[in-house]
């Protein structure tokens, strides 16, 4: 029982924000996809059982992008942000996610 409810736990830590963009928004339209930002070592399994305990949706695929982080500069000094990962989930047919309804 231990292993199921630490499971659960790691799982509602997996996602860590929906992206919201122009780039998101035009995807979800033409592909029926979401993108989420989740944390680095976060598998495709993890984030498929992940949106669908949140969400309670069924998901049909998911597809990761390993987003490098950029370099900056603070006068002389350049920095780095951190890298990312970000999940595209493909919902089955008659599933979605409505995040205006505050799920």
């Amino acid at each position: 029982m231990s292993a199921l409810i630490h499971t659960q736990d790691r799982l509602l830590q997996v996602i860590l924000a929906p992206q919201i963009t122009e780039k998101a928004t035009r995807i979800a339209d033409k592909h029926q996809q979401i993108a989420f930002k989740v944390r680095t070592d976060a598998t495709k399994l993890e984030i498929k059982a992940a949106v669908e305990l949140v969400f309670k949706v069924e998901v049909d695929a998911v597809t990761v992008v390993n987003v490098g982080g950029k370099a900056k500069r603070a006068g002389r000094v350049m920095g780095r942000r951190k890298d990312w990962k970000k999940a595209y989930v493909s919902l089955k047919p008659g599933q979605e996610i409505n995040f205006a309804a505050g799920e």
